[in-house]
């Protein structure tokens, strides 16, 4: 036992890697090699000798998410030590590459894209192995035969997921130029725009990077030009709303809101992700993806205004009401709902288009999701923020009683407590007669318990508290005392 716990010491341990913050990491060789002593030392069977190598590993504190969790194959005749398979597929395509070998080039790829298509793991050991300059290679030389081309694209994109650092700007380069001068071609279209959507992900330096070479006007083109193609339409969508995103923690600030403003100022974005919306009413999957990009973008008060005037919010209705049954589309209406709901005379005309109605419904329909329980009371505490005749439809629809069975049926759920203790707050604030009916419904304690249950609902649960005329305790944050200035 001390012998194997050795393994797993302090020593082996690498610095860490850009992973899970502060997590411990280890090379792949390091677990390797615990799991070859687990069998050679300890007579175990391999399958528990991986396990046993995991259980130690996780037990010092390691972060295993980037290591395969296998065997290595047994050792050649000549005591040669074997590598993984996906080394080993990775090797032969660099061979072929190396030597032009164009016929080998299909079946290598194919294999590469379907071992890293199986686990992170998989595709960190080949990146960590030069898989990316190899793909790069392979593309270039793919250059004049489209299915080649193709492919090479489907396994860069493999490789990529999850790995944004590994595109250099070569890549770059290589991939907007295939999308603008073959941006006819949907197959490869949709295959390039999936391997810069993995490139962008929380990487805020390739998102700069691409929109300055222009890839936005390739990604509103690509909707437009390949609006049949659901695959195409809803992959090019997630690329643009990943270029508002601010998800990389290695950078203070990022571009999101600029890129939101370019989307739709320079390249027509609203207009073109809701003409496309009207084509696919029927797809959930398309439609989830187009009204997600739709809140993303409503970053400015006319631009809020502007998905009304282009019947936005005529679909977005429909489609809460068509689309019931399918949470995907439902949370992601509600999403674009409250964003678009940041403009006053925007609230108005959700109101009366009869949304209030549906949001209820979407609540009480679906009440064990907390993901739309939390959207639904966010929706109408946008709707309610500072419009009594609004707080007055949203409290006749059941909009208070429903908050508060969300607040039951959620109690450890922080976002969906917040919402609802926001959305009581907002109802009242202006419109105090309001108080009364929703106290009768159980409002206090239901609001008690999220305060004290969460720190993040504090303040909003005493601003709830307070204006529904309740007797709230404040917390005595310093008395004066022990060193207080007078002395």
């Amino acid at each position: 036992e001390c012998h194997r716990a050795r393994c797993c010491s302090e020593s082996a341990l690498d610095p860490p890697q850009h992973s899970k913050m502060g997590s411990k990491q280890i090379a792949q060789e390091t677990f390797d090699d615990a799991v070859q002593e687990n069998i050679t030392e300890f007579e175990m069977d391999p399958e528990e000798a991986v396990r046993e190598a995991v259980q130690q590993f996780e037990s010092q504190g390691v972060d295993l998410s980037n290591i395969v969790k296998a065997v290595r194959p047994p050792a050649s005749e000549n005591g040669q030590r074997q590598k993984h398979q996906i080394l080993q597929t990775l090797d032969s395509l660099s061979r072929a590459v190396a030597e032009l070998d164009e016929a080998e080039l299909p079946r290598l790829l194919s294999a590469l894209a379907a071992q890293c298509k199986e686990q992170l793991a998989f595709r960190h050991l080949a990146g960590q192995n030069g898989a990316y300059p190899v793909l790069l290679s392979a593309c270039q030389l793919a250059a004049g035969d489209r299915n080649l081309l193709l492919q090479a694209f489907s396994t860069l994109s493999a490789l990529l997921d999850g790995q944004p650092d590994l595109l250099d700007a070569a890549g770059q380069e290589l991939l907007l130029q295939s999308l603008r001068e073959r941006g006819e071609d949907a197959e490869l279209a949709l295959a390039g725009i999936r391997c810069v959507r993995h490139a962008c992900l929380k990487h805020e330096h390739n998102r700069q990077d691409f929109v300055k070479g222009g890839i936005l006007p390739v990604l509103t083109g690509a909707i437009t030009r390949h609006g049949d193609s659901a695959d195409v339409v809803r992959t090019a969508a997630s690329a643009l709303r990943v270029m508002t995103f601010d998800d990389d923690i290695r950078v203070p600030f990022g571009h999101a809101h600029d890129h939101a403003k370019m989307i739709v100022l320079e390249n027509d974005g609203l207009r073109v992700l809701i003409e496309a919306a009207k084509a696919f009413r029927g797809n959930s999957g398309v439609l989830s993806e187009l009204c997600a990009t739709l809140a993303r973008l409503s970053v400015r008060n006319e631009f809020c205004q502007e998905i009304v005037d282009l019947g936005g919010l005529s679909l977005m209705v429909t489609l809460l009401a068509d689309c019931m049954e399918h949470p995907d589309v439902v949370k992601q209406v509600l999403s674009a709902l409250r964003a678009v709901a940041g403009n006053d005379n925007v609230k108005d005309a959700i109101v009366a288009a009869g949304a209030t109605e549906l949001i209820v419904l979407a609540i009480s329909h679906h009440l064990g999701n907390p993901q739309i329980c939390e959207q639904g009371c966010a929706a109408l505490c946008m709707l309610a923020l500072r419009k009594p005749e609004n707080c007055s439809v949203i409290m006749e629809g059941g909009g208070a009683l429903a908050a508060l069975q969300a607040m039951k049926a959620h109690p450890r759920e922080v976002a969906v407590q917040k919402q609802a203790c926001m959305l009581i707050r907002n109802l009242v604030s202006r419109s105090r007669d309001l108080s009364q009916p929703i106290l009768a419904m159980g409002a206090e304690p239901l609001i008690s318990e999220a305060r004290a249950a969460h720190r993040d609902c504090d303040d909003v649960a005493r601003a709830a508290l307070r204006d529904l005329g309740c007797k709230v305790e404040l917390r005595e944050l310093w008395t004066g005392h022990k060193g207080s200035l007078a002395q």
